[in-house]
Formats: structure tokens, sequence, C-alpha cells
């Protein structure tokens, strides 16, 4: 009977289980409609957006702005985005083992390495493991662009006095809810602007602009990685509860499977327990008929 009790509490123990899982899945799918929507409603903005930039920044040469300036990189920063919070599969384990895998290789090529972690998970993993600058936390839950505005004024300003020679941001490429994929680019200095060598001069589109392009950069430039960083931001926020909805899924239905083996290993065992009483019953019958 011990045996049945135990398989029970198990039964009922993982049923809890199932219940909070469950609901977690509503909360995730409820929550990643939203990130989708914002997400789709922005990269459009931040495509042309690009483009537009890429266009005039084309037309000028890389002296124009120091966000341009191309330096001998000896000291990097890496921005590495994850989720404040687990359970969700292996979304922040991808998003750290490629920060980490880029960050080494930086590291054994000679350069100075500093990290600024976006995301608790990420910051309480390469805490005791990297130099961490500018942390920011508990951010995912609710933000807006002024995120990506307080993001940049921590990073443009430094390489502007040339504290830093390159910054890279790793976050994550949203394909779909089973697919989640690292992404990894540069930022400063900025890599697609002025450096198109596809595009022949002379069959350029020749706009005029007012004010300058210097004046239009100087405003357009601290824009244009806001905008980069804000992407991000949305990008990753969609494939955090996309990633976790997937995984409270696949929780609710290990559960279930689990239920399943555990109903049947309880009902094998109470079936063996009321076949040993019957063979009692039947011993004991049979011995006092003999007696």
């Amino acid at each position: 009977m011990a045996a049945l009790k135990d398989i029970k509490r198990k039964i009922i123990a993982v049923s809890k289980t199932k219940q909070i899982t469950r609901a977690m899945n509503m909360v995730a799918a409820s929550k990643f409609k939203a990130a989708q929507m914002r997400m789709e409603n922005f990269r459009p903005y931040a495509s042309k957006f690009m483009d537009v930039l890429n266009s005039l920044a084309l037309r000028v040469s890389p002296e124009t702005h120091p966000l341009l300036a191309v330096r001998e990189p000896k000291k990097i920063r890496v921005i590495c985005m994850t989720s404040d919070r687990g359970l969700c599969g292996g979304f922040n384990t991808n998003l750290i083992k490629a920060t980490e895998r880029f960050m080494a290789a930086k590291i054994r090529e000679g350069k100075e390495v500093t990290l600024i972690p976006v995301g608790r998970k990420g910051r309480d993993f390469f805490r005791k493991k990297a130099s961490i600058l500018n942390e920011r936390t508990d951010v995912f839950g609710k933000f807006d662009i002024s995120l990506a505005v307080q993001i940049a004024k921590d990073i443009i300003p430094p390489f502007i006095r040339e504290e830093y020679d390159e910054l890279y941001l790793v976050y994550n490429e949203f394909r779909n809810i089973s697919v989640q994929r690292p992404a990894i680019v540069r930022l400063f200095p900025l890599p697609s602007i002025g450096q198109d060598e596809e595009v022949d001069p002379e069959k350029r589109v020749d706009y005029i602009y007012e004010p300058s392009d210097e004046i239009l950069l100087e405003q357009l430039l601290p824009m244009y990685v806001r905008v980069l960083i804000f992407r991000a931001l949305v990008e990753t926020s969609a494939g955090e509860n996309g990633a976790r909805m997937a995984a409270m899924d696949n929780a609710t239905r290990n559960c279930e499977e689990m239920i399943g083996s555990l109903s049947l290993k309880y009902n094998k065992a109470r079936q063996a327990a009321i076949t040993a009483e019957l063979m009692d019953i039947v011993g004991g019958t049979e011995a006092l008929a003999k007696g």
C-alpha cells in the first residue's frame, strides 16, 4: 500500500505541475502575440530607415562623422541581449554560447574585450567570467524606445572619445517560434554605411539634401544606432516569449505522458496488490477446509 500511495502522490504532483505549465503557456502566448506584432510593425520602418541613411552616407567620406571612423581594433565592447527570466528552453543558452565563442575568438586575437549585458540571464552568467560595463537587467518586461536611447547614450560618447574601437551586438534574430538564432552584428564603426562597393558610383542617384550631408548625418547617425538597438530589443523579446511558449507546451505534453505512465504503473501495482490479497484469501480458505 505504501508503494500505491507514493505513486498516487507523484500523479497529483505532476498534475499540479501540468496546470502551472499550461497557465504559463497561455501567458507566454499572449505576450508573444503582442511582441510579434510590435516587431513586425517596426521591421519595415527600420529597414527603410537604413536604406535612406545608407543612400545618404554613400556620398560622404568616413571622416565626415566619428561614428564612421575606422580604427585599429584593440579594445572591443560586446552587447549581449538575453532574457531576464528563464523557462524558455535553449533561448538564453544559445545567446550566451554565441557571445562566449565570439569573445573567446577576439581574446585569442589579442583584443581587450568588455561586455555590456542587457538581460539578467546574461549578466548572471558572465558576472565572474568577463569584464562587465553598463549592465541593464529587468528591462524586457515592459520597454519602449527610451531603453534604446539610454543604451545608445552609454555607447556613443565613449566610442567618439576613442575609449574603445569596435562594438558588436549579439541578439536573437526571430524567424519563427521553433527557430531562434543568435545574430552578431557590428555597430561601431557602422559597417554598411558609406562602404557599398557593389554600386557603381556613376549609377548612383544624386539627391539634393537640405541642410548639408554633414548636418544630416550628425542627426541621423545616432538615430540609426537607436533604431538598430531597438530592433534587436523587439526581436529578442519576441524570441523569448515564443521560446517560452514552445517550452511550456513541451513541458505540458511531458506532464501528460508522465501522468499516463504513472497511472499505468499505479494500476499494475493495484492489480498486483488485489491479486496478492485474493491469493491469501484462497490459501486461507483451503487451509480451513483441510482442517
